[in-house]
This record gives structure tokens, C-alpha cells and sequence, in this order.
């Protein structure tokens, strides 16, 4: 069997000049986090399947890269179905695993936790731009606060992140609540056992347009919901005010106290950010996740027509697992599609440091290689970053690959000079 150069389909190798970018970014997303007190933290690429098959992921849960089961649990002789064949999956993002992993760690843990995970997840999505089935994800989550403090510290930080890593570059929070959207589904006159596909039609909105959305809802059951329904979205603006106009409509619908601790936590957070985004009451904001309770935002950037960043509360996650409901809520950076962005923008690492390299001339005299490295640590002890290669026989191709990883300045050693 003839071996395979290529990666697998939807995954790549990453080059240098990426990855050092890829360092760079997540060196100032951990210091940036880390400032918030959020604490890092690790769990494993593979999950129990029954954990990943809890109907909680939405649509992530038919894109799972599911495990076969090893050696002598593997009886292929006793199989009946799929799921006789796997006991484990690759994780679809890092959610999950957090509620696991706090379920079986509370004890040791404080309270409220401030998690901090950055690591690759899985999806045996369609591979496209900026959309792989390897890629990382950068969370943080507070486990244990049931007051908007965690939404208004989630939003603070992620923000501060974001413009952190891509200076220059506007982005607009869209901020919604999922017990808004049930309400304005209850009012409009909808089953709560249709709701799900009403929610699925309005995430078409950005798409399909208002007009796409009619025509659904309208095939989905009938002109007089949907019309009632839309009703609730017509000449609404994206600030507080336009959320308490929906008080007096959604009235017994929705609990006490959910419209004004939104226009809490957008208050707050205009009233004491310090960078430079916009932030907005989005009626039509959905997020796929079946596992979000409360709150949930998104971040939009220039340059990306998809979302950069997103979350939500998600308050029953974790009582799945321990019988004891937690209060929890997350965000997530889009890694991949902001390393797309800023690549296509032809992005360079803002570093201070010389970057040097030293080529020496093959079969260079063994005391001369000596005091080369020495003077290559006497820079580094300055602050800068040295580089000692052989030096290739074509110096202007190897000189060109240096200059994509930075190094900016070149110093060659050869041996007739040296004697």
C-alpha cells in the first residue's frame, strides 16, 4: 500500500510563518484572559459517545468522528447497529467536555470557576475557506455565577482579546436571549413542539432575508403566525430601549426580570469598556446549540461575512451530569476564521525583537562554529532572537524562506574569510 503525502481531507499541515502567527495569537489570548482571572485548563480529544450524543449539540452531533470500540469489546459477531460498534467520539467543541470535566472536578475547583481551554475539536463538516475538520477553538467559561456579572466579564474580556489580536479591525457583539426567542414564538401562537423549527427558519435570516423567512414560516404553519410573528420584528432597533418596547407584548410569556437584566448587561458594558466595538440587540440571533438556556451572543468582524466569535448561557449542561443544575456561560473565538482573516490581510507578527540569522559555510573550522554560538548567545542575552544554520548551497532561496519567518537581518560566516 502505496503511502499518502497529502493530509487527510479537511485538515493541513501548518508551515512555519503560519505558525508563528498561530503562537503569537494565542500568547496574547492566554495573557489577555489570564488578566481576567481565568485559568487554564485541559481535556481529552476523545468524549464518551453517549456524552456527545445527549442532544445537546445541535447539528454538531451528526458531524461527530465517532471511535470503534478495541480489542475484546469489539465483538463483531453481537452487532446489531452503529452504536454497538463505538463507545467514543472526538469532541465537536469544548463545551461538553467542560461540563464533564467540572461534574467530575467540582470538589477541587473554585467557585464560581473561570475556565480558560484552547484546543483542536471536531467535525466531519464540508471543508471550505476558513472552515476545517481539525481546528481549534479558544473558550472561556465561568461555572457557578447565576448573576450577568458572567455575560458582562465574557463580553469585557472576549472584546479586549479581539481587539487585542487584530488591531484596526472593527467588530460588532450582536446580543440576544433564547427565553426572548421562546417568547416571541409563544405569542405569535406556535407549539412549543414547532418551536425548534421556527428558530431554524429566523438563523436563515442573514441568507434568505426577511422575504425567505415569510415564505417559510408561512409553509411551516400557516400566514396568521407568521404574520403575528413578524409583526414583533418590524421597526424594532438594536438598543435597550427596543427590548423593553417587547415588555408589555411578551407579557406572560416570558419570566419577570429577563428583558431588563439584558438591557443590564448591554448597559454595563458600554458604560465601562474601554475598546472600540459595537455592541446590539440582534431579535433574529439564534446560535445552533441546543444546549443554550439564556443569553447568547455573536462577534462580527470586517473582512469575514461569517462569525468570529459566539456563546452563550448555558445553564442545564451541567445538572445533566450531577442531578444538580449549575449556572454556566461561555465564549468561544472563531481561531481559524480570525488566522484566515489576518493571513489574507497579510498580517505580520508586531515583534520588537532582532530577529538574526547566522549561515556558516559547511566544514566551517569546529573553534570558529564555537565562537559564532557564543556570539549568538551574547545577542539572545540582549533580547534578541538568533538563528545558526548551515548555510544552503542556493543562500537566495534559503535567505527568502528566513525573511517569510521574520528574520530581517543576516550575518554569513565562511571559511576562507575565518582563517
Amino acid at each position: 500500500m502505496a503511502l499518502i503525502k497529502k493530509s487527510v481531507t479537511g485538515m493541513k499541515d501548518i508551515l512555519p510563518e503560519e505558525m508563528f502567527i498561530r503562537d503569537y495569537l494565542i500568547n496574547i489570548i492566554k495573557k489577555t484572559y489570564g488578566s481576567f482571572g481565568f485559568t487554564s485548563i485541559e481535556t481529552p480529544a476523545m468524549e464518551h459517545i453517549e456524552n456527545l450524543l445527549s442532544k445537546q449539540g445541535g447539528d454538531n452531533e451528526k458531524l461527530i468522528f465517532k471511535i470503534l470500540k478495541r480489542g475484546e469489546k469489539l465483538k463483531l459477531e453481537n452487532i446489531k447497529d452503529e452504536n454497538d460498534l463505538v463507545d467514543a467520539g472526538l469532541r465537536y467543541d469544548l463545551t461538553l467536555p467542560l461540563a464533564r470535566y467540572y461534574s467530575n472536578n467540582q470538589a477541587n475547583l473554585s467557585n464560581p470557576f473561570k475556565a480558560l481551554q484552547i484546543g483542536n475539536v471536531y467535525r466531519a463538516d464540508r471543508p471550505q475557506k476558513g472552515r476545517f475538520r481539525q481546528f481549534t477553538q479558544c473558550d472561556i467559561d465561568i461555572l457557578g455565577e447565576a448573576s450577568n456579572l458572567a455575560e458582562i466579564e465574557l463580553i469585557l474580556a472576549t472584546t479586549k482579546a479581539l481587539s487585542e489580536i487584530a488591531k484596526g479591525k472593527h467588530f460588532s457583539v450582536r446580543i440576544n436571549d433564547r427565553r426572548i426567542l421562546m417568547a416571541m414564538a409563544l405569542y405569535a401562537g406556535y407549539d412549543e413542539d414547532n418551536i425548534s423549527n421556527v428558530f431554524i427558519i429566523l438563523d436563515k435570516m442573514d441568507k434568505i432575508g426577511m422575504d425567505g423567512v415569510k415564505k417559510e414560516l408561512t409553509e411551516l404553519d400557516g400566514e396568521e403566525k407568521c404574520s403575528k410573528y413578524l409583526s414583533l420584528f418590524e421597526g424594532l432597533k438594536d438598543n435597550t430601549e427596543a427590548v423593553l418596547s417587547l415588555k408589555d407584548k411578551l407579557k406572560g410569556f416570558i419570566e419577570d426580570g429577563v428583558l431588563e437584566g439584558l438591557c443590564e448587561i448591554m448597559d454595563t458594558v458600554l458604560e465601562v469598556n474601554t475598546n472600540d466595538f459595537s455592541l446590539v440587540f440582534d431579535p433574529t440571533l439564534v446560535r445552533g446549540m441546543g444546549y443554550y438556556t439564556g443569553t447568547i451572543f455573536e462577534v462580527s468582524m470586517e473582512g469575514f461575512s461569517g462569525s468570529v466569535a459566539g456563546g452563550g448561557r448555558y445553564d442545564k449542561m451541567i445538572g445533566r451530569f450531577t442531578g444538580n443544575d449549575t449556572p454556566a456561560c461561555g465564549f468561544s473565538i472563531g481561531f481559524e476564521r480570525i488566522i484566515t482573516i489576518l493571513l489574507d490581510a497579510g498580517f505580520k507578527i508586531p515583534d520588537e525583537s532582532r530577529k538574526i540569522a547566522f549561515l556558516y559555510e559547511k566544514n566551517i573550522d569546529g573553534n570558529v562554529l564555537k565562537d559564532i554560538l557564543k556570539e549568538a548567545a551574547s545577542l539572545r542575552e540582549a533580547g534578541n532572537i538568533v538563528l545558526v544554520s548551515k548555510m544552503n548551497k542556493n543562500k537566495k532561496f534559503q535567505k527568502e524562506g528566513l525573511e517569510k519567518q521574520g528574520y530581517t537581518e543576516f550575518k554569513e560566516f565562511y571559511r576562507e574569510a575565518l582563517k
